[in-house]
């Protein structure tokens, strides 16, 4: 009996070794999985983030040629940016993170000549806020 299980050892410890070494590279390729493509029960949730002004079409269609500043600041609200070296333009900037997905980056500026509106363009404006600041769908 004895000797029938020493002759066996070399086979056991084969059949361990190839066994340690299939999961060990099973497991390997499933940390990758698991590190890029997480399940949902296992993510933490994410809350959207939104930073900076938000200017709509709505503002914008409210701005006229020789506006006052305070009138431009009562429409789109206090600029994010005032350059110091360049006072006569301001810089509405707007970044939006949602969960899961690239961050949303709008800019926006108004330009003056002395106290007045003379020009202003950005990027694509949202028709209102709920184009923008909807809650994201699941991520699964």
């Amino acid at each position: 009996m004895k000797a029938l299980f020493l002759s066996q050892v070399p086979r056991i410890a084969l059949y361990a070794g190839v066994m340690t070494g299939v999961l060990g590279m099973t497991g390997c390729g499933l940390s990758n999985k698991l590190v890029n493509d997480p399940p949902s029960w296992l993510t933490p949730y994410r809350v959207d983030i939104g930073q900076g002004n938000l200017i709509t079409q709505p503002m914008v269609d409210q701005l006229k040629n020789g506006m006052s500043r305070d009138q431009v600041r009562s429409i789109l609200g206090t600029p994010l940016l005032v350059d110091p070296f360049r006072n006569n333009r301001w810089d509405y900037v707007f970044e939006l993170r949602k969960a899961g997905r690239p961050a949303d980056n709008r800019r926006f500026f108004v330009e003056f000549e002395g106290d007045q509106l003379s020009r202003w363009s950005g990027d694509g404006l949202p028709k209102d806020l709920s184009d923008v600041l909807l809650p994201a769908p699941a991520a699964r």
